[in-house]
């Protein structure tokens, strides 16, 4: 099965030193933003609920500031489930030239310098994808509520399919440009959408999530080349 030969084929270039280097800078962006998230979270309801709090026939807690601090630390991993799908997002969009590179240097060897794009052109793809992915699972909050039992499969199901046509679209555009990239999303739409719900799996589960960003990127790399290779036998 290709989505998981490429994501294996990812996993076994953790060792190489470029690709760790990548892996180290995604992963510290990634921490930054949860650990500014998490103070953002706790100045703002410590500004709401202040040093203490009084309560009925307990008196006065002085503890709160305390309180907040131990307890959104387990509160921000449960959020990361969700936030690691817009986060994944951000850093895939940055980071993807870089780890892709290292990729074909590695497995790719004989293939040409790559498609340059812009800086302006990675900003305006990454945002545009970001809204759609934020929009996207606000209206999906809906079905959260109505079809409860069901919202892990729709969660993986929907953002499978938002992040698998990212990566995708940003691994194919390096080289078919973004007319090449759109025909192959068509033409493998199926296997992108598995590859996708492969990588949106393990961003629900807590710090494992924190290495998909970099390693989905490699993943979608592998993937392209395999399926454009597929596309030029047939």
């Amino acid at each position: 099965m290709i989505p998981a030969a490429s994501f294996l084929a990812a996993v076994g270039q953790l060792g190489d030193r470029r690709f760790q280097a990548v892996l180290a800078k995604g992963l510290g962006i990634t921490v930054a933003i949860f650990v500014a998230v998490y103070v953002v979270f706790v100045q703002v309801v410590g500004w709401f609920l202040g040093d203490s709090v009084s309560l009925p026939w307990i008196g006065t807690v002085s503890w709160v500031d305390d309180a907040i601090s131990w307890g959104a630390i387990p509160l921000m991993l449960l959020l990361s489930v969700f936030l690691m799908v817009p986060v994944a997002s951000a850093i895939t969009g940055i980071f993807l030239d870089d780890v892709a590179q290292a990729v074909e240097d590695r497995h790719y060897p004989a293939l040409g310098p790559a498609n340059e794009l812009s800086l302006m052109d990675n900003i305006r793809d990454s945002l545009a994808f970001l809204g759609v992915l934020i929009g996207a699972n606000i209206i999906a909050l809906v079905l959260y509520i109505f079809l409860a039992p069901l919202a892990p499969f729709i969660f993986w199901g929907l953002n499978g399919f938002l992040l698998g046509r990212e990566y995708f679209t940003l691994a194919a555009i390096r080289r078919v440009g973004r007319d090449g990239a759109a025909q192959l999303r068509k033409r493998y739409f199926v296997t992108i959408w598995i590859a996708g719900v492969l990588m949106v799996v393990p961003l629900t589960i807590p710090l494992i999530n924190l290495l998909v960003p970099i390693l989905g990127a490699a993943t979608f790399t592998h993937l392209f080349h395999r399926l454009e290779a597929r596309r030029l036998r047939a």
